[in-house]
């Protein structure tokens, strides 16, 4: 399987790295590192060194409470990283956005993919998808990242809402003129979830499998690992890493991570030992 994304595809037969490059100063883990864009291309390089197959560049911090900010402080936030980026990697990058204007922009810049949180919620995403025939992520979010923590989805709830959610999102991407091999799923996990929601969405991503499309996972330093192992989000190395490998195990194929190396270490150990058992 292959993912199709502007100008090129991705083949999704292996696992797939995706390297987390905020260049915002309010994230939850690396908020104000990357701020500075030769900072941030440089972490891109070492990124791609350490085996990241995708670099996703986000100008907005989506954590718990997180307020918007304009396109405009988006745009000088991401264009310039990307547009150096695209000189410097050979490697497609990904606009982490839910705005139809940054992402149009940002693909003229040498994006490739956009990484919508919102799933296609501003009415001109989806026409910016088709013209250029970029790759697209539709993630579930319960609420916006203001908000979503104060009546998170329950456990009981949490699956039957993100496969109906991403199932009306994926056809309505297609009646928009978006080809399914350009789409990507994305359970959202952290997003509007409780701590017991996020394990049990893990646990069953395979339901997710119904879809018919490539599933992402974006678990890296979440708060639900901080739960379970009492460690700070400079501390949840490990339970990353445990979380991505229940991931892969249970289907997921596309791992979004702020520690690059590991986590391609870890996954290319687990497909070694799935290929030759």
């Amino acid at each position: 399987m292959n993912w199709s994304i502007r100008d090129n595809s991705i083949s999704l037969e292996s696992p797939v790295v995706m390297g987390i490059l905020n260049v915002t100063p309010d994230s939850f883990y690396d908020g104000g590192e990357n701020i500075n864009p030769d900072v941030a291309c440089e972490t891109a390089v070492q990124m791609k060194k350490n085996g990241a197959d995708i670099i996703d560049v986000g100008g907005e911090s989506s954590r718990p409470g997180a307020k918007p900010v304009s396109a405009e402080e988006e745009l000088r936030r991401v264009i310039p990283v990307i547009e150096k980026l695209s000189s410097l990697i050979n490697l497609p990058i990904a606009i982490d956005t839910y705005k139809a204007d940054v992402a149009e922009k940002a693909i003229n810049a040498g994006a490739s993919i956009v990484n919508d949180i919102s799933a296609i919620s501003d009415p001109e995403m989806a026409f910016v998808v088709k013209k250029y025939s970029a790759g697209i992520i539709l993630m579930h979010k319960h609420g916006d990242p203001e908000t979503m923590q104060n009546n998170p989805l329950n456990k009981s709830d949490v699956l039957e809402c993100v496969i109906s959610f991403l199932e009306s999102r994926v056809q309505q991407a297609i009646n928009s003129g978006i080809k399914k091999e350009q789409i990507v799923i994305d359970p959202g996990i952290g997003f509007g979830k409780t701590f017991a929601a996020n394990e049990f969405l893990i646990n069953n991503i395979d339901k997710l499998k119904t879809l018919g499309c490539p599933i992402l996972i974006g678990a890296s330093r979440k708060k639900f690992i901080g739960e379970i192992t009492d460690r700070m989000p400079n501390e949840r190395l490990a339970g990353s890493i445990a979380a991505n490998i229940i991931s892969y195990l249970r289907g997921a194929i596309i791992f979004r991570t702020h520690d690059v190396k590991e986590t391609t270490e870890a996954l290319s150990v687990a497909e070694a030992i799935l290929l030759n058992n």
